[in-house]
C-alpha cells in the first residue's frame, strides 16, 4: 500500500513541547529496572510518572512487518559533526552529550541532537525479535517536540565508532566526563541503509512523555561481541523497558 507523503507527515505532525524529566520538588523518586521500582511500577511512583501506566502510545513496542504500513517515507537529512566525547553514567544508562551543530530535519522541521544512549537489550524488537543492545539519539525541535532516532546493534564484527565511546565508559554512576581529544561522530554509528520504522510514542523511562516522534532504523549495526558485553555488565539487571501494547498505533515501513 502507498501512500501519499504529505499524508504520511500529516499523520505524525508532533504534538505539543514535552517534558524531558519531572518537576517534582527536591529529588524524584528511585526509578529502576528491577525490585519495586521496575517498570511494573513507575506509575504508581510518582503522579508525574502516571502516563507509564495510563498512556495509550508507550514505547518501545514490538514493530511487526505485517502489521506495519508501507510508503515513501522522507529522507531523513542527518547533519552530524564530530565532537569531543562528554559521558556519563547515570545509573541508568551511559549517555553522551552532544555539541551544538548537531541534529537531523525531515518534513520540513529541524531537531537539534541533545544526547544519545544505549540499552541493553533492545528496547524495541522486530518482529518480536530482540537484539543485544540498542542506542538512542534524542533529539528536541525549537517548540521542545521530541524526536528519537533508535539504532539496533547485532553480534558480530568489531565497531570501531563504537569503541571511540565504550572505550572510555564510566564504571559508576557520577559526574559527567569529557574527554577533548576523543572525537565521536555519529554518522559512523548509524547504517548505511537509512530506511527506517516511523511511530508515534514516548519516553522509554519515567515521565514516560508521549508525543514523541520515533525513527527506527530498518537496518542493525554490528558490534562486537566483547564490546556488547562491557556496557551490559555495567547494568547486570538490564535497562530496558519491556515492550508496550501498541494499541492499533500506526506503523509506517519505509519502503526500499
Amino acid at each position: 500500500m502507498k501512500l501519499h507523503r504529505a499524508f504520511v507527515a500529516s499523520l505524525f505532525a508532533t504534538a505539543l513541547p514535552l517534558l524531558a524529566c519531572a518537576h517534582e520538588a527536591g529529588t524524584p523518586p528511585h526509578w529502576g529496572y528491577a525490585g519495586e521500582a521496575n517498570p511494573g511500577h513507575w506509575g504508581a511512583l510518582s503522579e508525574d510518572y502516571k502516563t507509564c501506566s495510563l498512556g495509550a502510545s508507550q514505547s518501545p513496542i514490538d514493530i511487526q512487518d505485517t502489521a506495519a504500513i508501507r510508503a515513501s517515507l522522507p529522507k531523513l537529512d542527518v547533519h552530524y559533526q564530530p565532537f569531543p566525547l562528554e559521558i556519563v553514567n547515570n545509573g541508568h544508562s551511559v549517555q553522551v552529550t552532544a555539541s551544538k551543530g548537531n541534529g537531523f530535519t525531515v518534513d520540513g522541521h529541524e531537531f537539534k541532537l541533545l544526547q544519545f544512549h544505549f540499552h541493553a537489550p533492545s528496547e524495541y524488537t522486530l518482529n518480536g525479535k530482540a537484539y543485544p543492545m540498542e542506542m538512542h539519539l534524542v533529539h528536541q525541535r525549537e517548540d521542545g517536540a521530541l524526536a528519537v532516532i533508535g539504532v539496533l546493534f547485532k553480534s558480530g564484527a568489531y565497531n570501531p565508532a563504537l569503541d571511540r565511546v565504550f572505550s572510555h565508559l564510566p564504571a559508576a554512576k557520577g559526574e559527567p566526563q569529557t574527554f577533548a581529544n576523543v572525537a565521536v561522530n555519529i554518522n559512523d554509528l548509524l547504517p548505511k541503509d537509512r530506511h527506517y520504522y516511523r511511530l508515534m510514542g514516548s519516553l522509554t523511562t519515567p515521565p514516560c512523555s508521549e508525543g514523541v516522534s520515533w525513527f527506527v532504523m530498518q537496518a542493525p549495526v554490528t558490534a562486537s561481541e566483547k564490546q556488547i558485553q562491557e556496557f551490559a555488565q555495567l547494568f547486570p539487571e538490564g535497562n530496558a523497558r519491556p515492550v508496550q501494547a501498541t494499541n492499533n498505533r500506526l506503523v509506517v515501513k519505509g519502503s526500499r
